[in-house]
Formats: structure tokens, C-alpha cells, sequence
């Protein structure tokens, strides 16, 4: 199994079955409480033998969880990202973007979607998620659009994209 090490002793890694746990509820206590533990089960582990689902470890703990979704079945977008408070802005969600841009591109070559030559990587935020949005800026993602008044209160939902890059 390969595995990307960092400076700051980060091993990020896909996710297995014994991770679900811990992917389950990273996703429950953000985006997906509504939808129910049971339903998050058998969809994350459908998403890990997918090999869908990239976690962090520091020192054998989890503490970082990145599910990616394919829209149209190729084009990937970055469905979430989380990573514990406390290991926050330390370069755990830099690692995980890093092992899955080169996941992409290892694994799914003939598959991930291009423009004008360039695999993409696409992210969205709230409009008012001032930070997520710095966030999507700082690892390299760009804006390309904005749909708004879809969420919940009438907030919109800004579009990113991030050309892809091996090593």
C-alpha cells in the first residue's frame, strides 16, 4: 500500500473498512446529519471499497477524512473535507488534497476530466463560508462560478477548481 509521508509526520492513506467508524462520523457531524447514521454506512462503505474515501493518520491516530465524488460519473469534486480541530492548519488537508490529486492521476488517468489538457480537481463552499473559501484558495483551487440562493436560507454555493499536477 503506498502511502505520502509529510514533515510533520502526516501518513495519508485510502481509507479501509476498519476506518469507517471514524469516516462515518466525520461526515455525520458536518454535511450529512440529516441523512442518518445507517444510510452513511452503507454508503461509505460502498465509497471505501470505491476507494473513494482518503483519511490522515499522525502518530496511528485518524484525524483527517476526504470523501471525493464524481459528477457525470467522471468529473471528481471534492465532496468533503475534514480534518480534528486540533490538527488544524498544520498541513493535514495540503497532504490529503496532494495524495489525491496524485490518486487521480495515477489511478483513474483515462478518467479524470480534462479541459484544455488539464486534469481538474472541482470544490465547492458556501458564499458565506469566508474560511473554507480561503482554504479552497490557498492549495491552488480557483473560483469558476457561483450558484446562487441552492442552499438552505437562501445562501449560494461558490464553484473552485484546481488543476492537477504530478509530481
Amino acid at each position: 500500500m503506498r502511502e505520502l509521508k509529510t514533515k510533520l509526520s502526516v501518513s495519508v492513506r485510502i481509507a479501509e473498512l476498519k476506518d469507517l467508524d471514524f469516516c462515518i462520523k466525520s461526515d455525520l457531524q458536518h454535511v450529512d446529519a440529516y441523512r442518518g447514521r445507517m444510510f452513511m454506512e452503507k454508503y461509505l462503505k460502498r465509497k471505501i471499497k470505491a476507494k473513494g474515501v482518503i483519511v490522515a493518520e499522525i502518530d496511528g491516530k485518524l484525524v483527517g477524512y476526504l470523501r471525493v465524488e464524481y459528477l457525470g460519473l467522471i468529473v471528481p469534486s471534492l465532496g468533503i473535507i475534514r480534518v480534528n480541530e486540533e490538527y488544524q492548519r498544520k498541513g493535514v488537508g495540503t497532504a490529503m488534497i496532494k495524495f489525491l490529486e496524485e490518486h487521480l492521476l495515477e489511478h483513474k488517468r483515462n478518467k479524470v476530466f480534462t479541459c484544455e489538457g488539464h486534469a481538474l480537481l472541482y470544490s465547492s463552499a458556501e458564499s458565506i463560508a469566508i474560511e473554507s473559501q480561503a482554504w479552497h484558495r490557498a492549495v491552488g483551487f480557483k473560483e469558476c462560478g457561483i450558484i446562487a440562493g441552492c442552499n438552505e436560507g437562501g445562501i449560494g454555493e461558490i464553484f473552485f477548481r484546481r488543476i492537477l499536477q504530478s509530481r
